[in-house]
This record gives C-alpha cells, structure tokens and sequence, in this order.
C-alpha cells in the first residue's frame, strides 16, 4: 500500500510517500480502506516535530479519516465487509474518561508517551487497521469527506457544547474563529437554538461563518476588547458558553461569561500559557472545562444530530493524497474556513 511516513527526523523534509506492507486485522480487529483524511492543528505540529519530538519514527501521520471496511479479523461483531465507517480518537467508549482511554493507541501519534497503549498509525494512507470498538458507522447523507473530519473537531465541537452541561435553546454560545472545531460548534449550535457569536480576524471569514449560521460576528483586530462587545451584545448579561481555540486570552473569555457560564477549552492556537484574574473567575461561578476529544457513545450522539438537522461538515479544500504535504502546510496559514481534506489513493 501507498503511506506517508515522517522518516529519520521531524519536518517537512523527512516527509514522504513510501509503499508498505497492507496490514492484517488480528482478531477483534478491522481493517479500513481509507477513502479521505482530514486535518487537524495537532497534525502539524507532529510533522515539525513541536508536538512530541522524542516521538518514535517512522510514523504515518493524521488522525482523522474515513472508509469503508476490507477485511475484519476473526471475533468482530461490530462491522462488515463494505460498512462505510470512522473511528473515534482514542478507546474511551463512554463513561468518565481516565488516563488509559483517553490517549490509548491514539493515531497519527500522541502527545505523552507511556500513557495507555502506544499509538497507531496514522490516516495518511491506503489502509489502517483498527480495535472493532473503535469503529463509528458514517451517516449515510454524508460523504467519506464529509465524515472524515468527524472523529476529532466534530467530537471535541459537540463535547464542548453538549458534554456534562449541555447548551439549551436560547443560550448565547460564542465561538472563537472559523477552523474546524469551531465552525462544528456555529452548526451545532444554532441547530440547538441557541444564538451564536464569532469572533475573527477576518471581515470575510465573519461573513461565512454567517451563512454557516451564527447570528453576529465581532473583528477582534478592530475590536481588540471582544469580551466587552460581547457583554454589550448580551445586554451586559454575558454568553453562557465561550467554545475557546486561543488559549491564551483565557482572561477575556471568563469576562465575556455569564454567572455560572463555562469556558470550553479546546485549543492553543496563542500559546501554552494563559494569565487569569481570580476574582471574576469566582464573582462569575464560571468553569473552565478543558476538552479532549470526546467518547464514542458521544461520537454517536453526535451523528444523530447530525441526521436529525441534515448537517454536512464545512470543508474548505480538498487535496488529492500526492499533495498531502501542501495540505498540512496549509495548516499553518490559517487561511481557511472549516477543515482541510485529503482523498485516498
């Protein structure tokens, strides 16, 4: 088979298309053709090699992906031969998460090693071979592109708005940015009645992330103080869930809270650190939940939701695989609205 591989070292250089041996599903195992890989911040900082350096190589990059089933080893039970399907993240299925099922054989690579199994490999090639319990069949309106960019920014979208507290209808959600966790978010949460603020950079990105569905955007280049129009939209009242990508301006996002709102961490597109004043953080009752991905019972949830409201994902490009490359480098631009794909060979 066909697979990019980082080989020897980290960067864009050591990033290549190699043939492999096809892999066999052991049993309890299931063995995907990969029909499109989408992509995720967290993809180029493997490649660069910022996100783990003493990762072990050669590995085959990107998590997320799509396809249908070739072979399945002996025991499964949850797929056949032709399902078109995913898979989640990692192996927590449900429940409370713990430090095994959350980063146990992750694909694509992990953060930490030593925690859970080790990782996998990853999407970027013709095949991937998967745990049965991993597997999530696709909704049938959407296509291998579509779907292909569920298991990460469309699972961590619908943890941050529905996990442990829910956003209801008539709820202000506001979403920083327009990459793909976010505009998962603007889609899903005005498909729950809820009103949604997006904030940008961009005048034209705000203009798209109002024909995907929010219903105010602010420039926060013009409007440094985006907290404060945020207060002024809501009456001085304040939004009930701020979806943050950025990190580093944690500060403004409790500011823009309700009382008893929540801050869903899900990004650090701004950095690592993040200085916060206390007293607004408890005046304000808020929580600060910081969001990994999310379980496969909620991958599930998820796709019910999006066959109830005939949601499609936004993909801003699609790439063909010999150019996978040029899309994770694309990455780093920003200039994108939703998910960048990639098609199988």
């Amino acid at each position: 088979m066909k697979a990019w591989i980082i080989d020897g070292k980290f960067g864009f250089d050591a990033l290549k298309i190699v043939e492999r041996e096809t892999p066999k599903p052991r049993r309890g195992e299931v063995l995907v053709r990969v029909r499109a890989a989408s992509l995720n911040y967290r993809d180029l900082t493997f490649v660069e090699g910022n996100a783990n350096p003493d990762h072990p190589l050669p590995l085959i990059p990107v998590a997320d992906g799509a396809g249908e089933v070739a072979a399945v080893g002996e025991g499964v039970t949850r797929a056949k031969v032709g399902d078109r399907v995913t898979w989640t993240f990692a192996s927590w299925l449900g429940g409370r998460p713990t430090t095994t099922n959350m980063f146990d054989a992750t694909p694509g690579g992990l953060y930490v090693l030593g925690l859970g199994r080790p990782p996998t490999q990853g999407a970027l090639a013709e095949y991937a071979v998967f745990d049965q319990e991993r597997i999530v069949h696709i909704p049938e309106h959407l296509s291998f592109e579509e779907a292909s960019t569920l298991p990460i920014a469309g699972v961590t979208a619908w943890h941050a708005l529905f996990g442990e507290h829910p956003v209801r209808s008539g709820d202000t959600v506001l979403v920083q940015g327009t990459g793909g966790v976010a505009t998962f978010a603007i889609q899903l949460a005005r498909a729950a009645g809820a009103r949604v603020i997006v904030t940008s950079s961009s005048d034209e990105k705000l203009a798209r992330a109002r024909e995907i569905g929010a219903h105010e955007g602010i420039n926060y280049k013009k409007t440094p103080a985006w907290d404060q129009r945020a207060l002024e939209l809501t009456d001085g009242r304040g939004v009930d869930v701020v979806v943050d990508v950025s990190g580093a301006e944690l500060g403004r996002s409790v500011n823009a809270l309700r009382v008893d709102g929540q801050v869903s961490v899900i990004g650090f597109l701004s950095g690592f650190a993040a200085q916060v004043d206390i007293l607004p953080l408890l005046m304000k009752n808020a929580r600060i939940q910081g969001i990994f991905v999310g379980p496969r019972d909620w991958f599930e949830d998820l796709n019910s939701a999006l066959v109830r409201h005939r949601i499609h994902p936004i993909i801003d490009r699609t790439y063909p695989f010999e150019k996978a490359a040029e899309a994770i480098a694309q990455l780093r631009s920003g200039n994108y609205v939703g998910k960048l794909v990639i098609k199988g060979v």
